[in-house]
């Protein structure tokens, strides 16, 4: 059944995308929801106008991608961590962490739109953070992360 979605939902589309989904999904949960509407005729008229409107829109914010992406790529990002025997971290690096170096470099991104490349961060050393603009655009942001020294 295909439906055009209303909201972006993850492993599933994105907004204002017309996707095709098994029918009982779309009626028990897409559209009862509120995260989906069918596709006819008229739907497809008002979701066509809504692309033009957001093109525009989006002209706009690819500038600002643009300037984020240079901002992002300038970024050296230590993040100092405790560690035990052989290196190990106590705990792990979690999103959350770049997310707050993010937003101390005046760098506002929601931490649900980064993840970790490499899935598990609990030793030292070099990783890759995947940092999510828009659904066309992911940035790849290197990270390192290093032995805090002892105070």
């Amino acid at each position: 059944m295909e439906v055009i979605l209303l909201k972006t939902i993850d492993k599933v589309g994105f907004k204002d995308e017309v996707i095709n989904v098994k029918p009982g999904f779309a009626r028990n949960y897409l559209i009862p929801k509120g995260y989906a509407m069918s596709s006819n005729p008229s739907n497809l008229k008002v979701l066509a106008e809504r692309q033009k409107r957001n093109d525009k829109i989006e002209a706009k914010l690819l500038e600002n991608i643009n300037d984020l992406k240079a901002k992002l790529s300038a970024l050296n990002i230590e993040i100092p961590v405790k560690v035990g025997q052989n290196n190990k971290i106590f705990g792990s690096v979690q999103v959350t962490q770049i997310a707050h170096i993010f937003h101390a470099n005046n760098i506002e991104i929601d931490r649900k739109k980064i993840s970790i490349k490499e899935g598990d961060v609990k030793e030292l050393g070099a990783y890759t953070a995947l940092v999510t603009l828009n659904k066309d655009t992911q940035i790849e942001v290197p990270f390192k992360v290093t032995a805090a020294s002892a105070s």
